[in-house]
């Protein structure tokens, strides 16, 4: 099959720009407004988006009232939400965000299972390991983890998680109502697990989905987080603001996946893009400067003094003045540094700099017309940067509706995007293999080797 580019849709229902919330076409109360979000994956799945996606804070802090943001300060658990939108969609993946800091591995097993099982098989668990006192707060801890102790949990966090999903095999279930047969219990497995951070016996109550595994997602730029995704994620969102670090990036976790026996092809790489689409590049631009002007001067403080580490505080700062030096800190390490850069390289002050990524916390942000857009998104997908984006509508529904009404037309006409759906599962449209249950792949090899 010839390469297309994935798409995700990153949609929090409250708008992705921290003033989205005061643009007029969004509804105020857009976070938490479930038929707002039935409208949203519906129409992202009328532009043949792979999945909806969505992150996930647990705590009033990061993104919110706090920190910037306000419309993000509250909002539905996203494997909830994604349970209850499934039935409304046929096609549209779900990426739900779960953290391995503060959740035990039975607990994420089983809640992706049950979202893969009630979509029929287009689940995928955004694996974060969460940063900031706030949550640790909620979580009977005075301070996070450090930056390592956190990647370590996670990997073995996600170790756990993989082997209860393969408890039972695919063909475990025969439900024979005459034998009065219902599961074939050589075909249940316990997990038996003890690590460093975790002992679980297993097995899980959940059976597998049409797809095997739900599709597991990761979102780590640092040494520590691109370790952990070249060795377990199949979907990795990265955020990039040049093709040269994108490509650096990518290059990097092909080889590092290469080295660990995987496939690079098996390993979907993502950029997170927040476009601001007009059919002329004055439209664009009037958009970007109108939602621009809706910022309140503490939610773009608020915004970089977490976005820094949390340990700056700039309120004290001439905003016309550039930022200050800040310690780096245990929280997300890779978009603290990445905020520096923006910084440096455009000689920001701090009100420019919070204008800049107050659409999308260090994304890619594009102002254009549909041509330019996809020029830059080719540009990108050919050239060893990305095999797909995360899209980033800066405030909703509009936002959204430009790329699929504007956008997605121009992609397919120029062959990068496809015109339906190849399947039904999140897999299949992501070009992912099925995994093989590990306990009937070992049966099985060692049927081949007598």
């Amino acid at each position: 099959m010839t390469r297309k580019i994935r798409l995700g849709a990153f949609l929090p229902g409250g708008g992705q720009h921290i003033a989205s919330w005061r643009h007029p076409d969004q509804p105020a109360d857009g976070a938490t407004s479930f038929d707002f979000h039935k409208q949203l994956a519906q129409t992202a799945e009328r532009g043949l988006f792979d999945a909806y996606f969505l992150a996930d804070n647990l705590a009033v802090g990061f993104g919110g009232a706090r920190e910037g943001g306000n419309a993000r300060v509250a909002g539905f658990e996203p494997v909830t939400l994604f349970s209850a939108l499934a039935p409304f969609t046929k096609n549209l993946g779900f990426i739900a965000t779960a953290s391995t800091t503060y959740e035990e591995p039975y607990n994420t097993a089983r809640k992706f299972a049950s979202l893969d099982l009630i979509s029929g098989g287009r689940a995928g668990w955004n694996v974060v390991t969460t940063t900031g006192d706030p949550t640790a707060q909620n979580f009977n801890r005075d301070t996070q983890l450090p930056h390592a102790a956190r990647y370590r949990r996670a990997a073995e966090h996600v170790e756990v998680v993989r082997k209860l999903w393969d408890s039972f095999e695919d063909d475990a279930f025969s439900r024979e109502k005459e034998a009065g047969v219902f599961y074939d219990p050589h075909k249940l497995h316990e997990s038996g697990h003890r690590g460093e951070h975790f002992q679980v016996r297993g097995p899980l109550n959940v059976p597998r989905s049409p797809q095997g595994h739900p599709v597991i997602v990761q979102a780590g730029q640092s040494e520590d987080g691109r370790g952990l995704a070249a060795a377990t994620a199949e979907v990795i969102f990265t955020a990039h603001q040049h093709i040269d670090t994108a490509q650096e990036f990518y290059r990097d976790i092909k080889a590092r996946a290469r080295g660990l026996g995987r496939s690079p092809d098996h390993i979907l790489v993502m950029p997170g893009v927040a476009p601001f689409v007009g059919r002329t590049q004055e439209e664009a631009q009037e958009k970007y400067e109108r939602l621009t002007s809706l910022i309140l001067e503490e939610d773009g403080v608020g915004l970089l003094n977490g976005l820094t580490g949390g340990t700056l505080d700039l309120r004290g700062y001439d905003i016309d003045g550039p930022l200050p030096p800040a310690p780096p800190t245990e929280g997300m390490k890779s978009r603290q540094a990445l905020i520096r850069q923006i910084a440096d390289e455009n000689n920001f002050s701090i009100r420019q700099l919070y204008q800049w990524v107050a659409t999308a916390r260090g994304h890619f942000t594009i102002v254009g017309t549909p041509e330019t857009i996809v020029d830059t998104l080719q540009e990108w997908f050919e050239n060893e940067a990305a095999d797909g984006f995360n899209i980033l509508p800066p405030w909703l529904p509009t936002a959204l509706d430009d790329f699929v009404d504007l956008v997605i037309p121009e992609l397919q006409r120029r062959g990068l995007f496809r015109t339906q759906y190849e399947g039904t599962t999140l897999r299949e449209n992501l070009g992912l293999p099925f995994p093989v249950n590990r306990w009937a792949g070992a049966r099985a090899a060692v049927q081949a080797a007598e």
